[in-house]
């Protein structure tokens, strides 16, 4: 079927209805976090999918069929994604969801299904969807009435070249997408390639040009993962091929991020590469959570660590005793795992079993959520509630301070 030229234009309630994304790829990991921002039910059905959507999976946000499509997948649906590589299984899935009477979305052909994602800008409670029958020009119009909102005005031609041929390193912030800088923003939607982490902002990600290459960097806590190596390459080659490379992380690009790494692989090859800081999951999750990191009277120093290596591990540049010592407040980051160990060990070194501590996590996400303990109980409340990263851990007599805010 051939879609009409001129689409009835329409916002679609998703919130706790059944959609269904027919494939794993970049286009999915484009698509289903902005469902799930609707509150859609997710249904992905796909051989093989993303590291991104794998962390979606684990996580418990979507449901994954790892096979190919069958007839029937469809049922109870209310709306269709299909993304696979192959025209033939596009099609096929189109042909059934008109059958059905569900709107779908062929991101191979947008003219033969029987919807068309528009492109989006978002802007606090606003949101501008843009349709123009092209994809190019959707994209384009959608830039200009982006910068327009923001007070920007469009590039020039000279400020384009510039970037061709450099990296930028863009920190997302803590996952939220209206917690990333404007700067970072800009520059993303600037870019001919982004190379993602699974824990940056995953909405901005469906609101870029369709012609822009995206590169699933994405490292699953002991799971699947980019080779840094790899992804050293990947910035040095596009760059060379005169793109413009963004390198989008969660937090902050040098806290944890291996920014500098990455920073010393372009200048080594003679690219020009730029920082763009983000906000630190460290000290904004907290705060978002209403816990502040220092408190007048209370706490002089502030620590934060990475928890990827348990205290004793023969890898570890961590000397757990002299953090036992310490009075002030701790930030564990990537410590899930290893959390339990982490308070044992601060427990041997002299700091007490009563020690306030807090759980974070899926900080400034929907699903944010604070589980409250001490040193002592630390252990049973990960097993207990089942804490799956991402996560941050708060030790320090702040993590027992009352709790005052709500959510903005």
């Amino acid at each position: 079927m051939i879609r009409p030229v001129n689409p009835y234009p329409v916002g679609l309630d998703l919130e706790g209805r059944r959609v269904v994304v027919i494939g794993g790829g970049s286009v999915a990991q484009r698509r289903i976090p902005v469902l799930l921002d609707s509150g859609a039910v997710v249904h992905l059905v796909s051989p093989e999918i993303t590291p991104t959507l794998q962390g979606l999976v684990d996580s418990g946000r979507i449901r994954w069929e790892a096979r190919e499509f069958r007839s029937g997948d469809l049922d109870g649906a209310w709306y269709v994604v299909a993304a696979t590589k192959d025209s033939l299984v596009n099609a096929r899935v189109a042909a059934e969801a008109e059958q059905d009477r569900t709107f779908c979305v062929r991101s191979d052909a947008v003219h033969s299904g029987t919807a068309v994602t528009p492109a989006v800008v978002r802007r606090d409670e606003m949101l501008v969807a843009v349709l123009t029958g092209d994809r190019a020009r959707t994209a384009e119009a959608r830039d200009v009435v982006a910068r327009a909102l923001d007070g920007a005005s469009a590039g020039t031609p000279d400020a384009e070249e510039e970037l061709r041929g450099t990296v930028a390193l863009v920190g997302g912030g803590p996952g939220a997408d209206d917690l990333m800088t404007v700067r970072g923003r800009n520059l993303l939607s600037r870019a001919d390639v982004v190379v993602a982490d699974r824990l940056a902002p995953q909405r901005p990600l469906g609101e870029l040009r369709p012609n822009v290459e995206i590169v699933d960097a994405a490292k699953i806590p002991y799971g699947r993962s980019m080779a840094q190596d790899a992804i050293n390459q990947v910035l040095v080659d596009r760059a060379r091929e005169g793109k413009f490379v963004v390198r989008l992380k969660g937090g902050d690009p040098f806290l944890y991020g291996r920014g500098y790494e990455e920073a010393q692989a372009c200048a080594e090859a003679g690219i020009p590469c730029s920082v763009v800081p983000g906000v630190s999951s460290a000290l904004s999750v907290p705060a978002l959570a209403g816990i502040p990191v220092s408190n007048r009277g209370m706490t002089h120093e502030v620590t934060i660590v990475s928890g990827h290596l348990p205290p004793g591990h023969p890898g570890s540049l961590i000397d757990w005793e002299a953090l036992a010592r310490m009075r002030g407040t701790l930030v564990i980051l990537m410590g899930v795992k290893n959390s339990p160990a982490i308070a044992e060990s601060l427990m041997a070194g002299g700091r007490s079993a009563d020690t306030p501590a807090a759980i974070i996590v899926d900080g400034s996400l929907d699903g944010q959520m604070t589980h409250r303990c001490t040193l002592g109980t630390m252990a049973d409340t990960l097993a207990g509630r089942d804490v799956r990263p991402p996560a941050i851990v708060v030790v320090g007599a702040v993590a027992g301070l009352p709790q005052f805010l709500t959510r903005a």
